[in-house]
């Protein structure tokens, strides 16, 4: 029961993508050539990107993605954007070659790369020390560039989005026990949810991203799990209420992936060393990102948030360890990503105990 609950908890924080990026990408650097190092195109390409913005042309990541259009022509790439407000079009007019390239989150592009979509999973990096272990390897290790391609597609960059936290609409549900009974919002795209929550006997209330924060603020569902950067756009602390509260405990790394289909690139000369380039550059660039997330959890109100001992702590890391033991052997994750971050913990810690074991 442990384990299917911190499933689906885990796989609702997905319907925080949007508002996370929306609150993000405002403040970052837009890249110049001079900082890539990346020739000129010798001929012009021309490319369609789609991506998910919550708002629309109006938000943020809209915005940013415009910056990023101007200067690319000087690379002589001509890019259109399209604005998506529903990820699942988005998605689905990428698999549908509708677009060339497109930027959602990292768990829904999962059904194109299984590896790198399955980067985001429940408790495989615990701080963001290790996230930034995996970015900076995401920008230099060349067998990690293979990986990255899975068919036509490539995940060409991964964007951090902040830890997602447990929240509640009343403190006293801090055992899986007492979520007995309780709502939880679910990916009204990934049917088996439901099931598992129904198991456990919480109620699922289906949800997507337009809807699923008016849902808690409005009492409809008494869980769900977001990153601190979704929190005042959002307004979650209508849901938390007087009683609620947010579990410092991350539970799971939030991502974002921009992905493009490689035929396009074809006659481009050199065409995986310009992505390690981009690569690198993002990695140089992070601890922005990772400023935005800082000052994003800072900024909420210290009476919600809840720390637990290191006694829970421990219960809570061993609980996610084994439920991310099933889901792999179940076929949600991806085992070689799975090695892969585990050695990412282990070089942090290398005296933890499951260092020792080969069951993951």
């Amino acid at each position: 029961m442990t384990k299917i609950f911190l499933r689906n908890l885990l796989a609702a924080s997905a319907i925080t993508f949007s508002m996370a990026a929306v609150a993000a990408p405002a403040a970052l650097p837009s890249p110049s050539m001079a900082a890539l190092d990346i020739k000129p195109l010798d001929k012009p390409l021309h490319m369609k990107f789609c991506i998910f913005d919550l708002v629309g042309t109006q938000g943020d990541v809209f915005s940013y993605a415009k910056d990023l259009v101007l200067q690319a022509r000087k690379w002589n790439l001509f890019v259109e954007l399209k604005a998506y407000t529903d990820e699942r079009v988005a998605a689905e007019d990428f698999k549908a070659g509708q677009c060339d390239g497109v930027a959602i989150s990292t768990l829904r592009s999962k059904q194109f790369n299984f590896f790198m979509g399955s980067l985001d999973s429940v408790g495989a990096l615990p701080s963001y020390k290790h996230m930034r272990a995996f970015i900076q390897m995401f920008g230099t290790n060349e067998k990690l560039n293979e990986l990255s391609i899975s068919g036509p597609y490539q995940t060409v960059a991964i964007v951090p989005l902040g830890a997602a936290y447990v929240m509640v609409n009343d403190r006293k549900i801090d055992s899986i026990e007492k979520a007995a009974g309780k709502k939880v919002a679910v990916l009204e795209w990934d049917k088996s949810q439901a099931r598992m929550v129904q198991q456990l006997g919480a109620q699922p209330v289906a949800s997507d991203i337009t809807n699923f924060a008016g849902k808690f603020n409005n009492g409809q569902v008494d869980i769900i799990a977001a990153p601190a950067v979704a929190f005042k756009p959002l307004e979650l602390y209508r849901g938390l209420g007087t009683k609620g509260a947010i579990f410092r405990l991350p539970m799971i790394q939030i991502t974002g992936s921009v992905m493009i289909r490689r035929d396009k690139f074809k006659d481009v000369p050199d065409f995986d060393n310009i992505v390690m380039k981009l690569r690198q550059y993002g990695a140089s660039q992070v601890e922005t990102v990772f400023g935005i997330i800082d000052k994003s959890e800072k900024e909420i109100d210290a009476r919600y948030w809840l720390d637990l001992s290191p006694a829970e702590t421990e219960k809570y890391t061993k609980m996610m360890r084994e439920a991310r033991l099933q889901l792999t052997a179940e076929g949600v994750y991806d085992k070689r990503m799975m090695q892969l971050l585990k050695r990412i913990r282990c070089k942090s810690d290398p005296g933890n105990y499951e260092c020792a074991l080969k069951d993951e």
